[in-house]
């Protein structure tokens, strides 16, 4: 059924498939208006960066911390709530992440940094968040969202990892290149024809991948500078497979996780772990993979594997979000789910705003 574009479109009447396909158009469209932006020079007199971000808007800062970790010059951390750190001052760099701009924790979040005088910037599709950016002067990348006509967040990856990307490199945190945000593009597209919904299920890897996931839950296993692909990957499995899973970190997991495998016994029916691999890991961590596979071996729990075939951190990267994205939604085609409907997130937020 992955092979028939009918059915696909049949069980898929929001068009994420759409929203996979112009992942290239979000960055495209982002990288415009980012040669807009200005940023005071004060902005580059930091000590440290928060960002602030719900689920789909805050994940692709996860992608952005674990590829820059070596090369961050300030502390970033990512605050999923209502307040912020205590050490939140002038010399902190506030950003608010919200796909739709009115997301309640990201505004409480930048109300605050306002009272601690902190210097602040927003990342959004407009709402309240960009109008607190035009009342008060702060820096603000507002993107349109024709290029994501599902209309979910976590399927606007494009906008929010390499909206960021942008700014931190125009704020010195460090530096992406024109020449590599086009190179982005073309990697995006060339993994979409892989992958996609043309490329039939024999030759494509993540069509076979998915078939995998049916009736388990999925957990994602990386490392490094894939780690927050991880989480992505994670997510999207969530939200678009509508199954349970998670992530976790290697080698964090070997630490604890090896001995959680035995019960409950139907583990050995129930879980899937995918472990995404690279060369490009420390050569300890790549040695970890190979005896963590031993250990779920002798629990009987199955697992499968993922490696890139890029040889750049960056575009290992770009390669796992389009993978692990296509995977996500096979799996909800496979289930006859519709991926983009979210019926108890949004009964939550109903109840909420009683």
């Amino acid at each position: 059924m992955l092979d028939s574009l009918i059915t696909i479109k049949k069980n898929d009447s929001d068009n994420m498939l759409g929203s996979l396909q112009l992942l290239y158009k979000q960055v495209e469209e982002v990288a415009l208006v980012a040669e807009k932006l200005r940023t005071p020079s004060s902005y580059k007199k930091i000590e440290r960066i928060v960002v602030c971000g719900m689920g789909g808007s805050s994940i692709g800062t996860h992608v952005i911390k674990s590829l820059y970790h070596r090369q961050l010059k300030y502390p970033l951390e990512i605050v999923n709530g209502y307040d912020l750190p205590g050490y939140v001052n002038a010399k902190t760099l506030v950003i608010g992440s919200s796909y739709s701009g009115t997301t309640e924790e990201v505004v409480s979040c930048v109300e605050k940094a306002r009272e601690k005088k902190a210097k602040i910037a927003v990342i959004c599709a407009g709402g309240t968040l960009a109008e607190f950016a035009q009342k008060y002067g702060y820096p603000a990348l507002i993107f349109t969202t024709e290029n994501n006509p599902c209309g979910s967040p976590r399927m606007g990856l494009g906008y929010s990892i390499v909206g960021q990307l942008i700014l931190f490199s125009k704020l010195g945190v460090f530096k992406i290149s024109s020449k590599q945000i086009k190179e982005i593009i073309k990697a995006i597209a060339l993994y979409d024809t892989m992958y996609g919904v043309m490329t039939p299920e024999l030759e494509n890897p993540a069509k076979q991948l998915a078939r995998k996931t049916i009736d388990r839950s999925v957990w994602y296993v990386a490392s490094e500078h894939l780690l927050g692909n991880a989480h992505v990957a994670a997510n999207q499995m969530n939200e678009n497979g509508k199954r349970f899973g998670g992530y976790f970190a290697l080698p964090e997991l070997n630490h604890h996780l090896m001995e959680g495998m035995l019960y409950p016994k139907s583990n050995v029916k129930n879980v899937l772990f995918v472990m995404i691999e690279s060369g490009l890991y420390h050569d300890r961590a790549q040695k970890r993979y190979a005896i963590t596979k031993k250990v779920l071996q002798k629990n009987s729990i199955m697992h499968k594997t993922f490696v890139p075939k890029e040889n750049d951190v960056l575009f290992q990267a770009i390669e796992c979000l389009v993978f692990f994205s296509y995977v996500s939604y096979y799996s909800a085609l496979l289930k006859k789910i519709d991926p983009t409907a979210i019926p108890f997130v949004d009964y939550f937020k109903k109840e909420m705003g009683k």
